[in-house]
């Protein structure tokens, strides 16, 4: 395995323009894994291209290793000198694999290998679109946790007309005792604090009411924790507010916030879909179609989850990012860029320090 260095390293300031904590004015290098994805490598290599033709002066900052098959990433490299490093693997881990055994196995994967170069300090964030569980369980074993969390959680930022929601978590643990969700609860308001720049997140708890003694005894269990130890705890979150903006993090097993995430993303598609057949069904529609062309595309850009790139792996010792396997260039983008993000903002110190707290 061969590291490749850049030739030049650009060492002026980053200046931050987000509201919350100023990011550092030091580059950042995240691993791609560009092996991950339904229509890896190429998809992905243009995703870094849409990167790096970027002008906000926070992407400039950006610096990458490229791991993968040779053939797919040296070119790039060669095209960028002073912004890629290239690390050549030989094997995948394909989405229908046990996460386990392929991550034991495939020692030369190239998300056992990316999650090792961030283990031994060579950069500092990993991103994905490869299986989820393949990189769950690599970044766990290889990369580590934080010291006192329990157990990782996905974190998925739903997009919503009246601001986006921190969803968390959204699959990683089916069953979970009640300061597991605590911790959920604890490190999506880092998260929302840190990388959205949201202030003063308020912080629910995804039930079936508003009052404290709805839901199962684990929902009432949980809730009498929050209330004691999250700072901005607003309360139940029913499945409706997950739209209307009542919160910005909702906390919940990941049995349960996974189905909730694919509903969400099936009705999306499938109401876009719908109303696609409509517009096109007579000329009287399309008529109104062009009409309500701008207005639609603009609720459509709101909803669009590429525009976030990925689900980050809370409670790591270092930020991991998982792409959707469907990702699009686009969506690559946004994920490496949320990877950069959260490695600024030091997520995990952060979420260390919330743990702490809470005990």
């Amino acid at each position: 395995m061969t590291l490749h260095s850049p030739t030049t390293t650009q060492t002026s300031p980053i200046q931050e323009p987000r509201p919350d904590s100023a990011l550092s004015d030091q580059p950042v290098k995240v691993v791609v894994d560009v092996m991950g994805g339904d229509d890896a490598p190429d998809v992905v290599l243009e995703g870094i291209r849409r990167l790096f033709a970027s002008t906000d002066p926070l992407d400039a900052g950006i610096r990458l290793i490229l791991v993968g098959a040779a053939d797919a990433i040296e070119p790039l490299q060669e095209a960028y000198p002073e912004r890629i490093d290239t690390v050549a693997t030989t094997e995948v881990i394909a989405m229908n694999e046990h996460p386990a055994a392929a991550v034991k196995q495939k020692k030369d994967s190239s998300v056992v290998v990316g999650c090792r170069l961030v283990k031994e300090g060579r950069a500092d964030a990993f991103f994905s679109a490869g299986s989820t569980g393949g990189v769950m369980t690599a970044a766990t074993l290889i990369i580590g946790r934080v010291k006192g969390v329990k157990r990782p959680a996905i974190a998925t930022v739903i997009p919503a007309p009246r601001g986006s929601v921190v969803l968390i978590d959204a699959g990683a643990n089916t069953d979970v005792l009640p300061e597991y969700v605590l911790q959920f609860a604890a490190m999506g308001e880092v998260y929302a604090r840190g990388v959205m720049g949201v202030r003063h997140p308020r912080v629910g708890l995804l039930n079936v009411g508003e009052e404290a003694s709805k839901g199962s005894q684990l929902a009432q269990d949980v809730y009498a924790l929050m209330a004691d130890r999250i700072a901005g705890f607003a309360g139940n979150a029913e499945g409706t507010d997950l739209f209307r903006g009542s919160f910005d993090v909702i906390a919940t097993d990941g049995f349960t916030g996974n189905i909730v995430l694919k509903a969400m993303e099936g009705l999306v598609a499938g109401l876009f879909g719908e109303l696609k057949t409509i517009f096109y069904s007579s000329t009287k529609n399309k008529l109104a179609a062009a009409v309500l062309k701008s207005d639609l595309s603009a609720l459509k850009d709101q909803l669009d989850i590429e525009a976030i790139g990925g689900a980050p792996l809370l409670g790591l010792a270092a930020p991991v990012v998982i792409g959707h396997g469907s990702s699009g260039a686009f969506a690559i983008e946004s994920g490496i860029r949320a990877t950069a993000t959260a490695a600024r903002q030091h997520i995990p110190e952060l979420i260390a320090d919330a743990v702490a707290a809470r005990g």
